[in-house]
């Protein structure tokens, strides 16, 4: 039972799905916190405003621009790849090298129940065809 769930989470369709459930959800939300809390107001600061979206803000004709909301945005995202590629990407590729060099641990040998399911396997397969 574990070996199929082990190959089921190591499949890469699997794999990519977690990682773009994890750079949503929890990635997100603690590399938001720390862009929002920290370095936003630090570049703010550096231009004298009171937060990163009125960086480079202005008005035409009553609509409002602010290239402060790119900046921010592009850093939130920039900040979660990162983490993302640091934490889970590159933890998996040194894995899956490790499996291509043949460094991977053996798996178990069979138990003596598995041996004579096999056994049975193998010769009922024999007999269909």
């Amino acid at each position: 039972m574990l070996k199929g769930f082990k190959e089921f989470i190591m499949r890469g369709n699997v794999v990519d799905l977690a990682v773009a459930v994890v750079i949503g959800a929890a990635f997100g939300a603690v590399v938001k916190a720390i862009v929002d809390g920290l370095i936003n107001p630090l570049i703010a600061a550096i231009f004298g405003k009171q937060d990163i979206s009125g960086v480079w803000a202005f008005t035409i004709n009553d609509a409002d621009f602010s290239i402060g909301l790119i900046l921010q945005a592009a850093l939130n995202f920039l900040c979660v790849a990162a983490a993302v590629y640091f934490v889970i990407v590159m933890p998996l590729n040194k894995l899956a090298e490790r499996r291509a060099r043949g460094q991977e641990p053996e798996p178990d040998p069979l138990t003596t129940d598995q041996e004579l399911l096999t056994e049975i396997r193998d010769l009922l397969r024999s007999r269909s065809v």
